[in-house]
């Protein structure tokens, strides 16, 4: 068997005129873009425009509002082994030039930013662990001879899937299953900048560890040397090392889930810091702040990473206030001439609207803000132009008098 589901593609054609924009980049094809299909339609597609020329192919789900996530816009329009191998390739090659020895843990294939929609590897030293999202990419891959060929390739000791599966009600169960190799532990130690890190590759959130803050937590290591530092959503204390290390005289750690908090204290002690440097304490960031502003508490330094509060369009009506709130809050214990960094992972709210509700919040907490500077994914969580609805994160840094 293949890495891939060889199967005869089936032909789909364009109602609309979109042509342009699969020829650009746009990975994504909904239903009303496509005339009816045959109903048993296999991974594989070929697409054609309104003149019955093939112009793309890619992977087919009728089950599924995307129906084609486009993988090639230049012919020969097959997919099999030999184009996943090249894409898995020049993936390795532009993380080969992204980072040195000391950073151990990086995104390998960011899906349709590598032109493998619905595919994410995240390698944390020499464990490699693999996600595939949606119905068409789960029939399309196959994760088992994915994970022989990248043994080999990569040298890597164990290859572990982790998959989501819908459950009744709406409600989703993981799995994480090991495809190759072993795991002779859990967590799994790597470097991030010299930095020593454990990710939970077997039932941590995402794949085990926030890798898309690694330049975020660079730059504020780089800012805290000598600041009192608040750590908010710290998750295992990513902001928190960085600061430490980064020279800050304390650190607080706040998460609501206590395993998350004693992993942060494990990486404070793991890089040598000063146990009396840190605190941490499971519980609500938002009960956190309330209890810390009425106490008149301020840091020089308050970092804002909380997860997503925009998981789906619906959401988006109650995210925008919570955002705001969170913000409003987070100011009240900034110091005076202290930075506040807000971050922001929901796609569903751009990077255009968290400026405006940082503004209004900072405005109704009457601070004076400066940006000093507005970041979002770094280099091997690529995506292609054409889709800025997948640049998901945004990090924002204030100075506020």
């Amino acid at each position: 068997m293949g890495m891939i589901a060889e199967t005869r593609p089936i032909q789909v054609q364009l109602r609309k005129d979109l042509v342009r924009n699969i020829k650009r980049g746009h990975a994504w094809l909904y239903s009303d873009a496509l005339e009816t299909v045959q109903e048993e339609a296999g991974p594989q597609a070929i697409i054609f425009d309104r003149k019955r020329q093939a112009v793309a192919c890619g992977m087919y789900s009728a089950d599924h509002p995307i129906r084609v996530r486009v993988c090639r816009t230049q012919p020969p329009f097959v997919l099999d082994d030999e184009w996943l191998i090249g894409k898995l390739r020049a993936a390795v090659s532009l993380r080969s030039r992204c980072f040195s020895a000391d950073t151990t843990a990086f995104r390998l294939v960011a899906g349709e930013g590598d032109g493998l929609p619905g595919l994410v590897m995240d390698v944390y030293d020499r464990v490699l662990v693999i996600k595939v999202d949606g119905g068409a990419p789960q029939a399309f891959y196959q994760p088992q001879q994915i994970a022989e060929w990248l043994m080999q390739e990569l040298n890597l000791s164990c290859v572990i899937l982790r998959s989501r599966h819908r459950q009744g009600g709406g409600t989703f169960t993981q799995t994480a299953e090991v495809l190759c190799g072993q795991l002779s532990t859990n967590p799994v130690a790597f470097l991030e900048n010299g930095l020593a890190f454990t990710a939970d590759v077997l039932h941590g959130q995402k794949t085990g560890f926030f890798l898309d803050q690694r330049d975020n937590r660079s730059l504020v290591r780089s800012l805290s040397k000598g600041l009192r530092v608040l750590n908010l959503f710290s998750f295992s204390g990513g902001f928190s090392i960085a600061a430490g290390v980064g020279g800050a005289s304390h650190v607080t750690s706040v998460d609501i889930a206590k395993p998350a908090i004693e992993a942060a204290d494990r990486h404070w002690l793991d890089n040598g810091l000063e146990p009396k440097q840190h605190a941490s304490e499971a519980i609500d960031c938002f009960e956190f702040l309330d209890r810390a502003a009425k106490a008149h508490e301020h840091w020089d330094l308050v970092i804002c990473d909380p997860p997503s509060f925009a998981p789906s369009e619906r959401s988006r009506e109650k995210a925008i206030p919570a955002y705001g709130k969170l913000a409003q809050l987070a100011a009240r214990v900034t110091g005076s001439g202290g930075l506040l960094a807000a971050a922001s992972c929901s796609s569903h709210v751009t990077s255009l609207e968290f400026s405006s509700i940082n503004a209004e919040a900072l405005g109704k907490e009457r601070r004076n803000a400066t940006l000093l500077c507005d970041r979002g994914l770094p280099p091997d969580h690529p995506t292609p132009l054409a889709m800025p609805e997948l640049r998901y994160l945004k990090f924002q840094l204030f100075r506020l008098d």
